[in-house]
């Protein structure tokens, strides 16, 4: 009997021993669920403060990227301003000078002095071409205006 006694005593160890191991591992697979649902409910609740702050930021965002280009389109078109106050004050300038006036009336509005004799030069390509471009293109800007006028008496008439 003292034989059965070790073998009986060698099978309940073991037994008892697979049950331990079979406990261990119930145990630490329970605790790694628990780790995982914990980690799930942290990601979760990251990814939720994370949701929260994208949109809480969005609309101002959107408003300083939007403010900020208005900001540029501002600063460029008051660049532009100076630029074309700069040219003025210099077209001024250069009004104040006699000898850039008689230029102009000579130039725009085929003006001449008293004694000289004005020429207009025309060849027949000239007139080809005003008659296939739009009327009055390359014609001084007041004979426009006089072909207008005469246009209006004539639909008067």
């Amino acid at each position: 009997m003292a034989g059965n006694r070790d073998r009986f005593s060698t099978a309940t160890r073991l037994r008892l021993l697979g049950e331990q191991t079979a406990a261990r591992v119930y145990r630490s697979q329970t605790r790694r669920q628990d780790r995982r649902s914990r980690l799930t409910g942290r990601a979760a609740f990251l990814a939720l403060i994370v949701c929260t702050l994208v949109v809480a930021l969005a609309y101002p965002m959107r408003q300083y990227v939007s403010q900020r280009n208005e900001i540029a389109e501002q600063e460029r078109l008051a660049r532009e301003a100076k630029e074309r106050v700069e040219q003025l004050r210099d077209e001024k300038e250069r009004l104040q000078d006699d000898a850039y006036i008689e230029r102009l009336a000579r130039e725009h509005l085929h003006y001449v002095k008293p004694g000289e004799t004005g020429y207009t030069v025309t060849d027949q390509g000239t007139r080809e071409r005003e008659h296939d471009e739009e009327e009055g293109a390359d014609r001084p800007w007041y004979s426009n205006v006089m072909e207008g006028v005469d246009t209006a008496d004539r639909r008067d008439d």
